[in-house]
């Protein structure tokens, strides 16, 4: 069994001992930390947001984490079966003083985790996360007495909140895209996605939806991160030739992933490529990602007339640089779209929308669509972190090899070469060090990651 403490929370398998695995144990401290630490933020504010993917633990675990809640006094609105990003935006629209998502994002089913929202409906910081942690390890938490017990009270409808948000932003194109008459095929692995793409698509116009594996039940019919290799339902649906575009999300859908209507793969790493691009096309701004995803949005990002910031990896940092260059648009490159006029989260609904408006007004196929971009190959790689090999020394190998490229230390090491980067960093879950690069053909791609990886072993 396995628990995984980080800057975005706990996370765990359901079952085994307290402390070594996502037990009552666990969600309890964990949840009772973290709301005491709300309250001691702002004690005139009581309410607090939370909501769950479809995954099979979760309607227990939403018990456990609301009865805590309660016993410290505090009033919980349970959005029951939502999305991270609704749950994020309705925390904003609520008022409260934070809020909980239930879900272990893409991985499988037998995980669960906790993820924590601060006021403004964003993932806390890592030295909020430190001061929690050290809150559980000292048990310097206090419930409230039976006068002032938390209320519980279910709201079904943020869905078409977040919906209607989407909607209401001025380069979401209802109108156009309802005139395409898309033909849709969608992949929510059996989670919440199922629930919110098509109430999306419906609201935009789009009648003709095929489904797969769109029932909430938590029973993930493949793996759940939408990588192309975990795609071949919907890839299959799309070879079929009926359709005009393919959509994946992951169970708690901040993860946007499509598919051509030929049934080839968009790349996950070209989805904000394009969302940028249509944003861009309409607004010169500011893009951010971070170190790991492709330099292609620095290319489109410049060639509209924006500047490009590169951010550490995990959304928090991402946002923590947008907020910083004013971006009007960012993200990370595994199909997460950060648009701020909505919200400061990775939201794949938004994605979908703004796809769909570039798709409409340019009358473009997402085939046509992808070959506008610059094209890139990128390869990953892991190898085993000796204990002896510190990043510090590997550091200093690189820049005796390579004392003429760029070096970028923010987060691991990025080499910057001419047309290619590679980028090395330590796993936060495991001893190992991802090395990540990116070239003009896969080949070189492959041949840059692994000269940079012989300096290691």
């Amino acid at each position: 069994m396995t628990l995984i403490k980080s800057i975005s929370g706990i996370r765990g398998t359901i079952g085994g001992t307290a402390g070594n695995g996502f037990t009552p144990n666990d969600i309890v401290s964990f949840t009772a930390a973290f709301g005491y630490w709300l309250k001691t933020k702002d004690t005139t504010i009581k309410k607090i947001v939370i909501g769950r993917d479809a995954r099979i633990s979760g309607e227990t675990v939403s018990k456990i984490v609301s009865g805590t809640l309660q016993l410290l006094g505090l009033d919980v609105v349970d959005l029951g079966l939502s999305t991270t990003p609704t749950v994020e935006m309705a925390v904003v629209a609520e008022k409260a003083l934070g809020g909980i998502i239930l879900t272990a994002s893409h991985n499988p089913k037998e995980w669960n985790a906790l993820k924590l929202l601060n006021e403004k409906g964003e993932f806390i910081s890592a030295k909020d996360i430190t001061v929690i942690l050290e809150s559980i390890e000292a048990e310097n938490y206090q419930y409230t007495d039976v006068d002032n017990l938390g209320s519980y009270s279910l709201n079904n409808d943020y869905f078409n909140y977040h919906i209607e948000a989407i909607k209401a932003l001025p380069l979401i194109n209802t109108e156009v895209i309802s005139k395409r008459k898309f033909k849709v095929a969608v992949d929510a692995v059996n989670s919440t996605g199922g629930i919110a793409v098509p109430l999306l698509l419906n609201s935009l116009g789009i009648d003709q939806i095929e489904l797969l594996h769109c029932d909430p039940t938590g029973k993930f019919a493949h793996n759940p991160e939408p990588l192309t290799e975990n795609l071949g339902d919907l890839i299959k649906k799309m070879k079929e030739g009926n359709f005009d575009i393919g959509i994946a999300v992951d169970p708690d859908v901040d993860r946007l992933v499509v598919i051509c209507e030929n049934g080839e793969p968009f790349n996950e790493e070209y989805t904000l490529v394009a969302v940028s691009d249509y944003v861009l096309s309409h607004q010169k701004g500011n893009t951010v990602s971070n170190l790991s995803s492709t330099r292609a949005l620095k290319d489109i990002t410049e060639a509209r007339g924006g500047k490009y910031y590169s951010a550490a990896v995990g959304e928090v940092n991402v946002v923590e640089k947008m907020k910083e260059v004013n971006a009007i648009i960012g993200g990370e490159g595994n199909g997460g779209v950060i648009y701020p006029e909505l919200h400061y989260g990775r939201d794949a609904l938004v994605g979908i929308g703004f796809l769909l408006s570039y798709m409409a007004e340019s009358g473009l196929s997402l085939s046509a669509l992808k070959d506008k971009f610059p094209l890139y190959f990128m390869y990953k790689h892991k190898i085993d972190l000796p204990d002896n090999l510190s990043m510090e020394t590997i550091l200093g190998k690189i820049v005796d090899k390579y004392p003429n490229y760029r070096i970028n230390t923010i987060d691991g090491i990025k080499i910057e070469m001419n047309n290619s980067w590679v980028h090395l960093r330590k796993s936060n879950t495991e001893a190992i060090l991802r090395v990540y690069s990116e070239a003009g053909s896969p080949e070189k791609a492959k041949e840059i990651a692994l000269e940079i990886s012989d300096l290691v072993v």
